[in-house]
């Protein structure tokens, strides 16, 4: 079994601002593999969570959005993998991450949060140990609008930077499905 989250903030505000690139993939994910069956996204108020669910290659795979807000994603991330009993190395966490160019995607585990809260919350709830990340680029090449992180990611991506975006978006889902096949 899989549990892979797609990290950001609920709510229409947020929805396409460069910290909900962690639910972007996620719906995209959903939206993609209509092969699979996922279904609707069905509000949990126990887990406090979006989820929809699937079999994939004699795999159960669990898509997940946390509503507790960025800054308590571990909260439902905890919920959910002590419920179902999933170990951390089977667990997928996607997230932004402003340090990365746009469209750079980064597979990883055993590392820090690197300032991340959403990750940093996850970590303090489960443990780091085996957690998957896939760290997704929000990065922008105008400096200036780097210059205040919190108005930078709760921005949303300019209109040039959407083929981008777009790009991004499949190319990891591609990796997630990768990672899914290589267990």
């Amino acid at each position: 079994m899989f549990l892979i989250v797609g990290l950001g903030n609920p709510g229409r505000s947020y929805r396409y601002t460069r910290h909900n690139v962690g639910f972007m993939v996620i719906d995209r994910l959903r939206e993609q593999e209509t092969r699979f069956g996922f279904p609707e996204w069905k509000p949990d108020k126990k887990f406090q969570a979006e989820l929809s669910g699937t079999q994939i290659d004699n795999e159960k795979i669990i898509l997940a959005k946390p509503m507790t807000y960025m800054n308590e994603s571990g909260v439902a991330v905890q919920k959910i993998a002590s419920y179902y009993q999933i170990p951390r190395d089977r667990i997928i966490v996607i997230h932004d991450d402003k340090d990365l160019d746009l469209g750079t995607i980064r597979v990883q585990t055993d590392r820090g949060h690197a300032g991340h809260n959403g990750v940093k919350s996850i970590f303090q709830h489960i443990g780091q140990d085996g957690v998957i990340r896939i760290r997704v680029g929000i990065k922008s090449t105008n400096e200036r609008k780097m210059r205040d992180v919190p108005k930078f990611v709760l921005g949303k991506f300019g209109f040039f930077e959407r083929g981008q975006v777009e790009q991004m978006l499949d190319l990891t889902v591609r990796r997630i499905m990768e990672l899914i096949r290589e267990s």
